[in-house]
């Protein structure tokens, strides 16, 4: 632990203050005041009892984003304020979570690529194949490598009661001008589950054709031809599950996952005008080479014990394959005059990553008189991947090998009945190879000599959970996370001469240490919620623009801000909340130890406050209604000031005798803004992109 904490994590212990943020909400069919389990937190810890900020988005509150956007980004950013804002484009780079990458999840399995982010990893499955998102806020090493901004969850849907459960679920989305076959959105999705005697199972497959974006003044929104967009694309998704049971203490279960997006090339940009207010649109056209798609496989297999001589025992092994491929473009980046003249030469990048990976873990109980829970597990992970020129076939990023091999305990003891001790030790144990490669001509050519780095670290938590009356809760908590810089851009801008990937310091991990200082209050039909966290890394990493493409800079960060939430339910039929989130994040931009610039936009989610309201009316009608506003903002580059907006959403859902109907309007005043990442994350007039106008979607659902 750093000596600059022990100050800090002193006074937690001594319980001098506190605060969190985000109730957690239970699934519609979990019985009232059933405690929400966190598998994420790899020791099933209850949601309202963990040291740090959880957050479970459920099934119902997953089905009302989706009738405002199909966009997974936007489901995130439009419940969680500490969420940067999506950018509505397939690429995500630049959306964070409390300032930092989180790492996500599908059932337990990474599909993060931490070796080589392509920002594409928030669109590897579509919502409606999901129960419930699970999400720990703050750096944290439970599952391994990438978390330094938190973890994020996905749970996918389990089998109904009943033998035979099918769904069928049609909409489209239309925008409230210019209506037309060009922009509307269709989507349809099937599902058929069940649970017989000893086996449960699950298919579910989701198609969605999306077409022309309008912005607030009926503009065609901007295409990003080369980072990929979600406007005029198709996807596909395929889920399958299997479960077995032998006996009432085991379960075996198989899944797999298969989800495709892809452009359909309809349009190309039009630059915009950042002086005049004009942002970027797009027109017909054909863009050069192959369109921008996304091909993401997740499969695993998982075997859980609950009562293995009186302990419960967690196994699952997975493979995940990802291929992102980015549109043409002639970029500087890409040019050599010996294959086409200067300026002339257009191609595209795609990476490749496969992950093969366990995870076992062996829970014990009822220690030393019912107060100390143990967990205990080890993990393996091995990340190949690749980054290649899809065009010409030239190598970008060389073939890396990512090996990992970690150990981890994590306990619980009760020190006292209303105070409870959480800590926690993970080793990893990891390499990176990297084969002998050259660069692109832009970068001379330079040949590079390959080699192994070890990354050996220990990685510590610790928490205090106080409960001084039965309706608060206070904790404090302190926590690493330890992450990779982006393996790829440091190695594909390499050009000087003598290099070796051994020596590279640039390629040193991210070590991030965070503390967390919260309160929960559950009191009568009040739910209050408030937590300060700060978070440091010596040696962290900030994204950066040079002449139009992202590269990394090595400096010494530190993120801190805090969240606030409350929620009242007026009745059994209506409840508010409201949820603010602050966040500052600052760097060193000389190397002389001081943190004197701030994170822009590419690094940092803006101030930001949402209120919901959610109203069942009678038995048949239900409505959500939720206000988002996004605070205006200077940054140190006065080009990149943030003006700020407010975007105001509905949803209505109605039950017909079968069936059930839902009707969704985004940007209910069709305002016309331009979104935080054009604006306060990079200067490009061709990514000047506003944010979409209104929209109406219309769905009917019949399970049978």
């Amino acid at each position: 632990m750093s000596c600059r904490y022990r100050p800090l994590v002193a006074a937690m212990l001594l319980g001098l203050h506190a605060h969190t943020d985000a109730a957690d909400q239970p699934d519609a069919d979990m019985p009232a005041g059933q405690a929400v389990i966190i598998s994420a937190s790899r020791s099933n810890i209850e949601g309202d009892k963990a040291p740090q900020t959880v957050v479970v988005i459920s099934k119902q509150e997953i089905a009302q984003q989706l009738a405002l956007s199909s966009n997974s980004s936007d489901v995130l950013a439009n419940i969680l304020p500490s969420y940067t804002p999506s950018r509505g484009k397939m690429n995500g780079s630049g959306e964070t979570l409390r300032g930092r990458t989180p790492l996500i999840l599908i059932d337990g399995v990474p599909q993060s690529n931490p070796v080589r982010p392509t920002g594409r990893e928030a669109h590897t499955i579509d919502y409606s194949m999901v129960e419930r998102i699970e999400i720990i806020q703050g750096p944290n090493a439970i599952n391994g490598l990438g978390a330094t901004g938190g973890t994020i969850n996905i749970v996918t849907r389990r089998p109904e009661k009943g033998a035979m459960n099918q769904l069928v679920e049609v909409q489209v989305t239309a925008p409230t001008t210019q209506v037309e076959g060009d922009t509307l959105n269709y989507k349809t999705t099937y599902r058929i589950d069940g649970r017989l005697d000893k086996l449960d199972y699950l298919f579910s497959a989701a198609y969605e054709d999306q077409g022309l974006y309008l912005d607030g003044k009926g503009r065609s929104i901007g295409v990003d031809v080369t980072q990929g967009d979600l406007m005029d694309s198709r996807s596909y998704d395929l889920l399958a599950k299997l479960g077995y049971r032998p006996d009432s203490q085991q379960k075996l279960q198989f899944s797999v996952n298969r989800y495709r997006i892809k452009s359909k090339a309809s349009y190309v940009g039009v630059a915009g005008n950042r002086a005049l207010n004009i942002p970027s649109t797009s027109r017909e056209g054909t863009p050069p080479g192959t369109p921008a798609w996304n091909d993401a496989w997740t499969v695993s297999a998982s075997y859980n014990h609950y009562d293995l001589a009186g302990m419960e025992l967690s196994a699952m092994v997975y493979h995940q394959q990802f291929v992102g491929l980015f549109g043409a473009d002639n970029s500087a980046t890409f040019q050599d005059v010996r294959i086409a003249p200067r300026g002339t030469l257009y191609d595209q990048s795609r990476a490749v990553a496969f992950k093969y990976g366990s995870k076992v873990g062996l829970t014990k109980a009822g220690l030393l008189d019912g107060r100390l829970k143990l967990t205990a597990g080890v993990d393996t992970l091995l990340d190949e991947g690749k980054q290649d020129l899809y065009g010409t076939g030239r190598t970008f990023v060389p073939e890396s090998k990512y090996s990992n091999l970690s150990l981890f305990a994590q306990g619980e003891y009760k020190l006292l009945d209303n105070l409870t001790l959480h800590a926690g030790v993970r080793r990893e144990n990891a390499d990176l190879k990297v084969d002998t490669y050259r660069t692109l001509a832009a970068y001379n050519n330079t040949l590079v000599e390959g080699g192994k780095i070890k990354f050996n670290e220990t990685l510590t938590n610790a928490g205090l959970v106080f409960n001084p009356v039965h309706d608060v809760t206070l904790y404090a908590s302190y926590s690493e996370g330890f992450g990779l810089p982006d393996i790829g851009r440091t190695l594909r801008s390499i050009n000087t001469a003598g290099q070796s990937i051994s020596k590279l310091r640039s390629l040193e991990p991210i070590l991030t240490e965070g503390v967390e200082l919260g309160a929960r209050v559950r009191k009568d039909n009040w739910e209050l919620d408030a937590s300060y966290y700060r978070s440091d890394s010596d040696f962290g990493t900030r994204i950066v623009s040079v002449n139009g493409v992202f590269a990394m800079a090595r400096e010494k960060t530190r993120l801190e801000g805090y969240d606030a939430s409350a929620a009242y339910r007026f009745s059994k039929a209506h409840r508010a909340s409201l949820a603010y989130a602050y966040t500052k994040g600052r760097y060193d931009s000389n190397a002389d130890g001081s943190l004197d610039a701030r994170l822009d936009g590419l690094n940092v989610a803006p101030n930001r406050i949402i209120a919901r309201w959610n109203a069942s009316w009678n038995d048949k009608l239900s409505s959500l209604l939720q206000v988002q506003h996004a605070f205006h903002q200077r940054l140190d580059d006065p080009a990149k000031e943030f003006s700020g907006y407010t975007l105001a959403d509905a949803s209505l859902d109605y039950k017909l005798d079968k069936g059930a109907v839902r009707l969704g309007m985004a940007n209910l005043f069709d305002r016309s803004y331009i979104t935080y990442y054009s604006q306060s994350a990079l200067v490009e007039p061709a990514r000047y992109f506003a944010g979409r106008g209104r929209t109406v979607t219309l769905g009917y659902a019949l399970n049978f």
